[in-house]
């Protein structure tokens, strides 16, 4: 299959890849080196303004680092979320990561069904050999019909 008749997914040879990640702007390295600079500035004020006799700054500077420390990790946590779906060896791999959780599902492409949840908009549940795993968290709704289509053409031509 050529890869004009994806929308969502790379093929490489005989192997189909859907890479479905979270859309951050912001590399957790990146929000590292944001949170260091702002210490820095932060606390460079408030050691300024504690020795011309501020000293209520510096105990406010280091709750205000605290909390955006804490939002700043939160986010990171998640920044790396996403989907793989790969078609490859004869098999249908799905494999999901989530706040640091790794969860990983393989099945017999001719047993897969794949449908969505309750509606066209939902997430997509790709099912077969009692297991189940719902995918398209990172897809927006309205795309994620076309997703499941994609996906369903993949597995009739494998």
């Amino acid at each position: 299959m050529s890869n004009s008749v994806f929308r969502f997914a790379t093929v490489s040879g005989q192997n189909i890849h859907w890479f479905l990640k979270r859309n951050c702007s912001v590399t957790p390295v990146q929000l590292c080196w944001l949170y260091v600079s702002l210490c820095m500035v932060s606390l460079g004020i408030a050691i300024i303004l504690w020795f011309q006799g501020a000293t209520l700054v510096l105990p406010f500077a280091w709750v205000e680092l605290a909390a955006v420390g804490l939002a700043f990790v939160l986010y990171a946590r998640h920044a790396t979320d996403g989907e793989k779906i790969a078609l490859e060896d004869g098999r249908l791999v799905v494999e999901l990561e989530n706040g640091g959780h790794y969860e990983r599902a393989e099945f017999l492409p001719h047993q897969v069904r794949v449908e969505p949840q309750r509606s066209d908009r939902s997430l997509i549940e790709v099912s077969g050999q009692g297991r189940s795993v719902k995918v398209g968290r990172y897809v927006r709704p309205e795309l994620r019909a076309a997703l499941a289509r994609e996906i369903r053409m993949a597995l009739r031509g494998a």
